[in-house]
């Protein structure tokens, strides 16, 4: 139970406290009233009474703690209990909880700071929580960087690569995947207007909440540095709405700077084997590839392998996947299929209708080929290479299209 004194804290938040009532209660029991009202109007609108938990809106936690101290007091039971319509005090609809905290007055008064003045605080909106205030003090908390001459070249090089090209900057989207554990040494952000190199992960540690952390030095290209935790580096990216990340430099011309309809925020390069007992399959299936893109899980994608034509009515094994990112699906498979035309399996079976069906996506070629041709679009050599199948190898053909027509 919380050891918060709900009355103390009203008193230093008068502001807040509705008007006393008139009518045979004392100042004391209007309060109690009037704090036990502001909960049910609560439930009122979300339809669950408060609970704790640092990642819940402050005023939802203030309720939890409130209504935790009026749930044990005999003196409040007695008073609310007529006016208890939603069961809040007791009973089969008295809500567990998440493990009730322990707030001081200080830090609660913290968090409601900048909020004074209004006229009810159900009214108030985007009071930061203790974890947002904290990340938000570690991002603002940096130092003058003694050895920025070490990663100073290392601004340069990576606003070359974004002037040539060879990188660019791509948006961070907290629902399309972008993780904790996608921060790794080395990798470049752009946040608050400065580019962030992190230098350093340190070891992986728990959280209080259970999750993996690890402390984090954060070089900044105006020569300052912090050393704050991979979670508050993830929650100020996120909170930053043009916070970006930088590509690494083989990203290559295939990975566009602008979002488009059939952008993925990352996209996965399969290569399958069919099982068909197909005569021509059957007779060539080291050599007999399915070649495709995919922004979902591979497995997902062939696991009704056997009923889709596309797959040649049969099981498939998959045989290589290669993961890219923030890929122009259409575009990339275009090129890929564009580069293995010449070796595209002229195949047709019958759907389960008994209709005539020509799969697109097989080709006859080396899987070390299409290792190389993956290489080639990373590093953004493949421009002009298509397949030769005479010589089993990708060779320059002068006629191909530039990766800038494939749109």
């Amino acid at each position: 139970m919380s050891d918060l004194d709900l009355d103390e804290l009203r008193a230093e938040l008068d502001d807040f406290a509705a008007p006393e009532k008139k009518g045979g209660r004392s100042a004391r029991e209007e309060r109690i009233v009037a704090g036990f009202e502001e909960i049910q109007r609560f439930v009122e609108t979300h339809g669950h009474p408060p609970m704790h938990g640092e990642g819940r809106d402050i005023f939802e936690r203030l309720y939890a703690v409130r209504l935790d101290r009026l749930r044990g007091l005999e003196e409040s039971r007695t008073l609310l209990a007529p006016l208890d319509h939603q069961g809040l005090l007791g009973g089969a609809t008295a809500v567990a909880a998440a493990p009730v905290e322990v707030m001081g007055d200080d830090e609660l008064l913290a968090e409601l700071e900048g909020a004074a003045g209004a006229s009810d605080i159900t009214e108030l909106r985007h009071v930061r929580t203790s974890a947002e205030k904290r990340a938000a003090e570690e991002i603002a908390n940096r130092e003058r960087c003694e050895d920025f001459e070490r990663f100073k070249p290392l601004f340069t090089a990576v606003q070359n690569d974004l002037d040539n090209g060879m990188r660019i900057t791509q948006p961070i989207r907290k629902d399309a995947g972008f993780l904790k554990t996608d921060i790794r040494a080395g990798e470049f952000f752009i946040l608050g207007g400065q580019v962030a190199y992190v230098a350093e992960v340190g070891e992986p540690f728990k959280a209080p909440n259970g999750e993996s952390d690890a402390r984090l030095r954060v070089i900044y290209s105006n020569g300052t540095e912090s050393n704050l935790l991979l979670r508050s580096l993830q929650r100020a990216l996120y909170k930053d709405e043009v916070s970006r990340r930088v590509s690494e430099p083989s990203a290559g011309p295939l990975f566009a700077s602008e979002s488009e309809t059939d952008d993925l925020a990352s996209g996965t390069i399969y290569v399958l084997r069919s099982q068909s007992d197909n005569a021509i399959v059957a007779a060539n299936r080291d050599l007999v590839h399915k070649i495709g893109v995919t922004g979902s899980d591979v497995a997902k994608r062939i696991a009704n392998a056997k009923l889709d034509s596309t797959f040649l009515l049969a099981d498939v094994e998959i045989v290589a996947t290669y993961k890219l990112f923030n890929i122009s699906r259409i575009k990339l498979e275009n090129l890929i299929h564009r580069i293995f035309d010449p070796a595209r399996l002229d195949i047709e079976i019958k759907d389960r209708f008994g209709n005539p069906v020509i799969p697109r996506e097989w080709f006859l070629v080396p899987l070390f080929v299409i290792d190389d041709a993956v290489e080639k679009i990373k590093d953004g050599t493949i421009t002009g290479y298509v397949y030769d199948p005479k010589s089993a190898r990708l060779v320059k053909h002068s006629a191909s299209p530039p990766l800038g027509g494939l749109a």
